[in-house]
């Protein structure tokens, strides 16, 4: 492999990386806040009111696009597919998310997330290919 090629490889994983860190960090971010103000209910009890769900679910949904054109602008080619990649990365994380916290809300909230997690970073990413 060259050093080109592993610089572009380097570039990609850093991309992708940069896209889900952000996510993560405005998702819980927000969240904390939410809780620090009492509009949430406490870490460890179930959050069942539509309304705070629907409000999660809203956030996400923007932060996910966000996380897409970040790796988007950020990847050093094919923008659309590294944000695809995220996605992907996503729906792997929000399956996983789901499993684990099935009984804390309705099931719609978290199989919203996983339907959302790869429209939403090709979203992102489509946006980030138009501004290149």
């Amino acid at each position: 492999m060259t050093n080109a090629a592993s610089r572009h490889i380097g570039k990609s994983i850093l991309a992708v990386l940069a896209g889900l860190v952000a996510i993560f960090v405005l998702s819980l971010g927000t969240d904390q806040i939410f809780h620090a103000l009492g509009v949430y209910p406490p870490w460890d009890q179930p959050m069942t009111d539509t309304g705070l769900l629907i409000l999660a679910f809203a956030y996400r949904c923007l932060y996910g696009a966000v996380g897409g054109y970040i790796t988007g602008r950020l990847a050093p080619r094919a923008p659309v597919a590294h944000a695809l990649v995220l996605g992907g990365i996503g729906v792997v994380l929000s399956t996983l998310g789901a499993i684990a916290m099935w009984e804390m809300s309705p099931p719609w909230y978290p199989l919203a997330l996983i339907a959302v997690a790869l429209p939403l970073s090709w979203a992102g990413g489509k946006l980030a290919a138009r501004q290149r």
